[in-house]
């Protein structure tokens, strides 16, 4: 069964005779997922430093890979921002090593702990005080953070709004004619302009747009059963 428009994740002011609402292809898009795919409960993880590592870990992998070296974390209790700071190479490299790319990923993990430890005394929680621009350049700055692994850790772990942009993103937009020319900021800011700057919304949006990715906007798209093909 479709859900209803008011079951969507809006934002307590939405008032739904508002023609921005409507007259933009991405909102279309976005209540046509929500009603097929329903709400997706994404980021999975049981603190917003688990989110933070995952969000490292899960670069050119699967996520079934990404709780494998999670649970490795937890089973030596190393899940902590001053654990992992303090933590041997070598140790982080065999627990980590089901993600691939494990020599790259545990510098990348060392080097944003440092950043979090040296800068915020280990606690997440001071980062969630700061404002989302600022604090998404000083992430910008550590070595080895890019924009989507940032942007994924100010929306999942900190509840930011900033809209993460990734490969299924940009595979959907081109496919329907809505790719616009430019880099990650020009394509992140037609979100932005788009809908309303809601964390829950962005986080919805995401999710529904990588379920799309694996479920039928694949490689080898199945665009006849896809519940946005006929945008």
């Amino acid at each position: 069964m479709c859900r209803t428009l008011t079951a969507l994740p809006v934002p307590s002011t939405y008032h739904p005779e508002k023609p921005k609402m409507f007259n933009n292809p991405l909102l279309k898009i976005y209540r046509l997922l929500y009603s097929h795919f329903g709400p997706q409960n994404w980021w999975p993880a049981q603190s917003a430093f688990e989110v933070i590592v995952g969000a490292v870990l899960t670069q050119n992998t699967s996520w079934r890979n990404v709780e494998k070296a999670i649970e490795n974390l937890k089973r030596k209790n190393l899940l902590d921002p001053i654990k992992i700071h303090k933590a041997k190479r070598r140790t982080l490299l065999k627990l980590i090593k089901p993600v691939g790319y494990y020599n790259i990923k545990t510098e990348r993990l060392k080097e944003l702990v440092k950043f979090i430890v040296e800068k915020y005394d280990g606690d997440i929680s001071l980062l969630k005080k700061k404002a989302g621009e600022e604090l998404r350049n000083e992430l910008l700055k550590v070595k080895g953070v890019g924009k989507e692994t940032a942007d994924s850790i100010l929306l999942y772990a900190l509840n930011k709004p900033f809209f993460v942009v990734d490969g299924y993103t940009k595979r959907m937009l081109a496919r329907h004619h809505l790719l616009p020319e430019g880099n990650y900021d020009t394509i992140q800011e037609m979100f932005h302009k788009s809908l309303p700057r809601d964390v829950k919304i962005y986080n919805e949006y995401h999710a529904l747009i990588v379920r799309l990715g694996k479920t039928y906007c694949q490689n080898r798209p199945k665009c006849p059963d896809c519940p946005i093909f006929h945008i």
